[in-house]
């Protein structure tokens, strides 16, 4: 194409400088209208929307190429042109002594004829020119089109070598917007860049984070698809999958795409393609009968059922739109109703759309398949999309196009002589107007049309984004409804630009009145945070607990906060709470018996103790001597009591005094059970034949064996407490810490060990001498008793090694209480209770004569 342009060029100019008359080869479009006037506005418009296939041989030029199938749309948009040219032919005020004349012609929906259409406008309708003219300024200065971006790109990279400009009425790619590259194109319709942006702004706003895209194979659905990908990169809206509509529109490929959006998890289905791509793939839905999809639509058919089988139609309710904004052309409606195809005999399309409208042939042979034409049709009611003036969005661009123009050159006509903005201050010449002039004048243009909007272009040629948000409400009839429901501005900045009004949606996909869920994977709930699946996009995920300790007080969380110090997550992971502070407390069960159990031990050794006392001169009582009994219970009302010091909350001063006090209170305890075994042992050993052992065994001695033992155990203390005293500390405990736990720290082990290791040392070294003198001829044998407690004593505290390490918390406290409960009563119940019984229920054995018994 472009050689084909450059060897027209070329042999043209080539004519031209050798004196010769230039003139035309040939008209690559036969259908055009035109009208004479002072100056010309070219037009492109797509009338028919399938072009005739050409001869690829070019083996002979093609004449008469008739395009087939009527787009009644675009017939509108271009009787909208002519009504504009001729309301502005009127107005006295804004072109005074200027008449617009019009050449308008059918680029049959294809790149190929969209070009041919062009150059033939700028070449003007003169068969042969001559002389001077032959470079001079084209007859068509500037032109209004085209509808598609693709060929808007085509025209534009041609005819801006020339600086011939361009002002489309529906191009919309971004790619346009490149001013450098187009810089003699204009628009009266917003770049795809802002359409991309509010689709992105409100499939956020709806949380649809799962999505699918069907784009068109073209300049429009590729730019689109891109844009739109790039506005959702960042806002947590995920594309399932995308699918492009082949030009060729191939059954199987048609069918591939519906099953894929059948197939999809997404329920919304955004579209960025012309209405007749969507068509075919709108077909098939109806095959596939796809019902549970909601459907997004671009301004290209947002409000226009053209494309839509009727079928179709409750399939496609509830669609949301981004349209064009939308006016009132006053006087549009009658102009439009003026058709005629009698009162209009030669003017190219009337006969195509008239047939188009009723389905009728004009044709006066029987070939057509239509029935023949009865002339009593009426256009004003049965016009369908034709004279539709409900709607006039794309319409209205074409009227802002013409008007653009007109102001361009109303502003070329005020120019002062000398005042001008070209060389030396140059004006422009009315009466034939170079495409540069005008070029410059409509970068400047800023007026006001006669509906009331300011129209201006800004640096790029474009000009202000606005689009109005349509809802398909479809009506028991099956009709469509087009409601407004928002609508989105530019310029209103950051975060203002989107607007809707959610109660007046209705939604599609069978939703109605709840706005549809499309999600890949459902909101993470607080408690939780969102896990990404492995291979997929970021909005498929899985929602994972919190651990312990964290939590997430947000729907979709990304991550779980882990709770300050001393705090700890809820069983629901929702918020931190302050961690249980945990001790043996006087308030708890077991913290109540323990303290139950030691009163009462300490209450029972103190009665034996007053018992002892009140019967201390009885034989029994002093034939166990009685000081050392005296001491032992003194010491044992010790040990019950030393347990109380291990209740309550952990301070330094109970820490230190709960093990040095347990810790003298044993050693004294086993001291005195040990001299008492002793001194037995001694006692039958001094009664054979020259044994004088008890006068190394008497009560001085036996005193101080005992304050021997008991300093020992007070220096490891003091050493203990001096070096490393066991002091309070928090530990974590729990479910993985959930709670702090108060406890005494033993300080020095080695400590701790030496402490419980003399203790254990004088209960063994005090089982063996028990044990041995379990047989001696006593009639009441308080070996025995001592054995039996000694080994109570020991096991308790063998035991007491493992269950105090595996202990968690309060229960080692617990476990070390019950060790010192246990052997205390053990050792009370053991030496004291036979002599209880004989003390208290015996009396009558309480005598000497039975001490002595054999």
């Amino acid at each position: 194409m472009w050689l084909w342009v450059m060897v027209f060029i070329v042999e043209m100019v080539t004519v031209c400088g050798a004196g010769l008359s230039c003139g035309l080869q040939g008209r690559s479009v036969s259908e055009s209208l035109y009208k004479e006037g002072d100056v010309i506005i070219g037009g492109l418009f797509p009338v028919h929307v399938e072009a005739r296939e050409p001869d690829h041989a070019f083996t002979h030029t093609q004449h008469g190429s008739r395009c087939q199938g009527v787009d009644l749309r675009s017939y509108r948009w271009l009787k909208a042109m002519i009504f504009t040219v001729e309301e502005i032919n009127r107005d006295p005020v804004l072109l005074p002594n200027i008449t617009l004349g019009y050449l308008v012609a059918d680029t049959c929906l294809a790149e190929g004829t969209t070009l041919s259409a062009a150059l033939a406008l700028v070449t003007g309708q003169e068969e042969t020119v001559s002389g001077a003219k032959c470079n001079g300024a084209p007859m068509v200065p500037v032109i209004i089109g085209d509808a598609r971006s693709s060929a808007s790109i085509v025209v534009a990279d041609t005819l801006g070598v020339f600086d011939i400009p361009m002002v489309s009425y529906f191009a919309s790619c971004a790619c346009l917007s490149d001013s450098r590259r187009f810089h003699s194109f204009l628009r009266t319709v917003p770049s795809d860049a802002f359409q991309a942006k509010a689709m992105a702004r409100l499939l956020r706003l709806l949380d649809w984070t799962w999505v699918g895209v069907v784009a068109g194979d073209d300049e429009y659905g590729k730019s689109g698809l891109q844009l739109l990908l790039k506005e959702l990169e960042g806002t947590g809206v995920c594309v399932d999958y995308v699918e492009v509509i082949p030009k060729s529109h191939s059954q199987s490929r048609i069918r591939r795409i519906v099953e894929r959006i059948q197939s999809s998890t997404a329920r919304v289905v955004v579209t960025f393609a012309i209405g007749p791509d969507l068509e075919v793939v709108f077909k098939e839905v109806v095959v596939q009968n796809v019902t549970n999809r909601q459907w997004i639509a671009t301004e290209a058919w947002s409000t226009s059922i053209q494309y839509s089988v009727p079928a179709s139609i409750p399939l496609l309710a509830g669609t949301i739109g981004f349209a064009l904004r939308r006016a009132d052309i006053q006087g549009l409606d009658a102009f439009l109703a003026r058709l005629n195809p009698e009162k209009q005999p030669n003017e190219p399309f009337v006969k195509d759309v008239w047939e188009e409208l009723f389905g009728c042939s004009l044709a006066q042979d029987s070939s057509s398949k239509r029935p023949k034409c009865t002339g009593s049709e009426n256009v004003e009611k049965h016009g369908r999309i034709y004279t539709d003036v409900s709607q006039l969005r794309v319409t209205y661009n074409v009227y802002k196009a013409v008007y653009a123009i007109a102001n361009a050159i109303h502003n070329m006509m005020a120019c002062q002589p000398g005042g001008g903005p070209f060389e030396d201050g140059e004006c422009p010449d009315v009466t034939r107007i170079k495409p540069r002039q005008i070029l410059h004048y409509l970068n400047a243009v800023n007026f006001t049309t006669p509906v009331g909007e300011l129209v201006y272009f800004e640096n790029n040629g474009e000009p202000s984004a606005s689009y109005d948000i349509m809802n398909w409400h479809v009506d028991e009839s099956g009709a469509v409804n087009f409601i407004q429901v928002g609508q989105f501005d530019a310029a209103k900045g950051p975060g203002q630009e989107l607007n809707i009004n959610l109660e007046k949606v209705v939604w599609g996909g069978g939703w109605a009145d709840q706005v549809p869920v499309s999600v890949c994977s459902a909101s993470c709930l607080p408690g939780t945070r969102k896990a990404a699946q492995k291979g997929k996009p970021v909005c498929c995920f899985d929602c994972l607990p919190c651990a312990a300790g964290e939590i997430s007080n947000m729907t979709d969380s990304t991550e779980c906060v882990r709770c300050p110090e001393r705090f700890w997550s809820n069983n629901e992971r929702t918020k931190c709470t302050p961690k249980v502070v945990e001790f043996l407390s006087l308030q708890d069960t077991m913290g109540i018996v323990l303290t139950v159990l030691s009163v009462t031990g300490a209450t029972l050794t103190t009665t034996v103790l007053a018992a002892f006392f009140h019967h201390r001169d009885t034989p029994l009582v002093r034939a166990n001597n009685s000081e050392l009994s005296f001491l032992l219970l003194v010491s044992l009302t010790l040990c019950f009591l030393c347990a109380l010091v291990f209740i309550g909350q952990p301070a330094p001063w109970n820490c230190m005094l709960r093990h040095t006090l347990f810790g003298v209170s044993f050693v004294i305890c086993i001291a005195c059970v040990l001299s008492k075994t002793v001194v037995v042992l001694v006692a039958f050993r001094a009664t054979l034949p020259g044994s004088n052992l008890m006068q190394y065994f008497g009560p001085i001695q036996q005193r101080a064996g005992i304050f021997l033992c008991t300093l020992v155990q007070v220096v490891i203390c003091l050493l203990w407490l001096l070096l490393a005293p066991p002091l309070p500390t928090e530990n974590a405990g729990g479910e993985l810490g959930a709670r702090v736990i108060l406890q005494c720290t033993v300080g020095s082990v080695v400590g701790f060990v030496l402490v419980l290791g003399y203790i254990g040392l004088l209960a063994v070294v005090c089982f063996l001498l028990a044990f041995f003198a379990r047989k001696l001829p006593d009639n009441f044998n308080e070996a025995k008793f001592i054995t039996f407690s000694m080994l109570i004593f020991c096991a308790v505290w063998i035991a007491f090694v493992p269950a105090y390490v595996s202990s968690p918390g309060k229960y080692t406290v617990a476990v070390e209480i019950f060790a010192i409960l246990a052997s205390s009563y053990g050792l009370l119940l053991c030496i004291f209770t036979p002599k209880c019984y004989i003390i208290l229920l015996k009396p009558e054995k309480n005598t000497k004569k039975n001490m002595m018994a054999r």
